[in-house]
């Protein structure tokens, strides 16, 4: 097989739209010579444009001297029959998301092509092998699926489907690399490993706002200062449009045969045919004005009640007790009948701990300590809470950091999308998509997230997750939350999540 690491190689890209030219660009930059095509009059030609100009900003920016640049650009031409691609080593196709469009495709480009030349496709949305079904040699077919925009997005997914060749997926490896971005093997699948593993974070947000428990702004707020995210689920749905993420929600969902570990809710699909897509249409879980600002409201608890002068515990809890020592909390042994009862459980609701604990539950107060309870804190009350007591707690609190208060819910906001994102990263892992290193290589990159999935099990401590989930699932009674047994093993045995079979 051909040297695509470092040797001379032809790499046809189908389709001169932004996913297509992002793929010419760094192709280019890899050192290879470029063919590029589409079936649009002039596409081609204004795609060969594109690509020549953001070359020469990238060398005006010194990303790339300018004699590279010009090189570069003298290795991209545009064709315009397919004939004209008979001496490529490989082609990408980055066409319409239409899979009748992208067989045929592949049917015409296997006539043309030379029998040791490699074919992939740039999907999104669907199983390579739906795609390579129409080819007769399904063994040199994979997915390079690359993230827009390519240039700035480092992670590609080379995607097995069972009839690709070793050689060709280590192939497709080898270009990814040249190319610049980081490559990870992923096996052929609904939604390959990003758009699978990207499921927990926005649809146990919906969750918890279908459920009455928080808004869209607490939910943001929380998993961008306490955990660390660029952004929130909401913001984040709302900036690639509810019209995408919803049906990649449902066609994922349904490709893993209703899964409800990565279902989505009836709030999303209100959104999504409501028109309310998001940012591109001026309301979405927000409302944007004109120039994209979202207009949301704060995530911080307002109280005008005086600060609590003290304390109780609901329970011996040592991590909670040093927590409050900390910032100067006085915890008294002894409950006057006043002050807050506090407790930090863990994937329990504030009801119950208090059954569990004989714990008053009009003046239970819960504190989540997963995250960084220095940016802020979540507090939530059981029902019948007298307000007045939760108050003095929250007015005690935010001197240190903001404070979000939400209501009665299993694992508040934060353990519950950490504990999801998690676990179906120990699922995907348990049923073989692509290894632990690549899964949290993937989500970072991918997602922006501040770990991967594997990760951030470690950093909580798989048997931590694993006691939230099956509190979780023990409170609500869904199979929604059940443990994935690579995290229920490794949780038992004390072992690393990233721990082989």
């Amino acid at each position: 097989m051909k040297d695509f690491a470092t040797g001379a190689v032809c790499l046809a890209v189908l389709g001169a739209g932004v996913m297509g030219r992002g793929i010419a660009q760094v192709a280019l930059e890899g050192g290879m010579a470029v063919k590029l095509f589409d079936t649009q009059t002039g596409a081609a030609s204004r795609g060969r444009d594109f690509v020549a100009d953001m070359l020469r900003r990238a060398s005006q920016r010194g990303r790339l001297p300018a004699a590279e640049a010009e090189a570069a650009i003298g290795r991209l031409s545009v064709v315009d029959s397919l004939s004209a691609l008979a001496d490529a080593d490989v082609a990408i196709e980055a066409v319409v998301e239409n899979l009748e469009v992208k067989r045929k495709l592949f049917a015409e480009l296997e006539a043309v092509l030379p029998p040791t030349a490699l074919i992939a496709s740039n999907t999104s949305s669907f199983r390579i092998a739906a795609i390579a079904a129409a080819a007769n040699g399904k063994d040199r077919v994979g997915g390079m699926h690359f993230f827009n925009p390519v240039p700035l997005m480092k992670l590609v997914e080379v995607v097995a489907t069972p009839a690709t060749r070793p050689e060709v997926a280590a192939a497709f490896m080898a270009l990814g690399r040249r190319m610049g971005r980081v490559p990870v093997l992923v096996k052929d699948g609904p939604g390959f490993l990003v758009n699978l593993g990207g499921r927990a974070f926005t649809t146990e947000g919906l969750r918890l706002v279908q459920d009455g428990i928080a808004t869209p702004a607490q939910v943001d707020a929380v998993m961008r200062d306490a955990c660390g995210f660029r952004m929130g689920p909401f913001e984040l749905m709302d900036l690639t449009g509810i019209d995408v993420n919803f049906p990649a929600s449902l066609a994922i969902w349904q490709g893993y045969f209703q899964d409800p570990r990565i279902q989505t809710f009836a709030l999303h699909e209100s959104l999504y045919v409501s028109g309310r897509f998001g940012r591109k249409s001026g309301l979405g879980h927000f409302a944007y004005d004109r120039d994209g600002n979202k207009q949301a409201p704060s995530a911080d608890a307002q109280v005008s009640a005086a600060p609590t002068k003290a304390a109780v515990l609901a329970e011996a809890d040592p991590a909670l007790r040093n927590w409050l020592t900390e910032r100067g909390w006085p915890v008294s042994t002894a409950d006057d009948g006043q002050c807050p009862i506090l407790a930090a459980p863990w994937g329990e609701d504030a009801t119950a701990v208090s059954l569990r604990t004989g714990a008053d539950p009009r003046r239970l107060v819960c504190l989540d300590l997963a995250g960084d309870t220095g940016k802020r804190v979540t507090v939530m009350t059981a029902p019948g809470a007298d307000l007045a007591v939760r108050d003095s707690a929250i007015a005690r609190l935010a001197g240190a950091a903001p404070v979000t208060a939400i209501h009665d819910s299993p694992g508040f906001i934060a353990q519950r999308i950490l504990a999801m994102i998690a676990n179906l990263g120990c699922e995907i892992a348990q049923i073989g998509v692509a290894s632990p290193a690549d899964i949290d290589t993937a989500m970072t990159l991918g997602l922006n997230y501040p770990r991967g999935p594997l990760a951030l099990t470690d950093s909580l401590g798989a048997a931590k997750v694993l006691r939230i989930l099956e509190n979780l699932q023990r409170i609500t009674g869904e199979p929604r939350y059940r443990p994935s047994q690579w995290l229920r093993r490794r949780g038992l045995l004390g072992l690393p999540a990233a721990t082989p079979d």
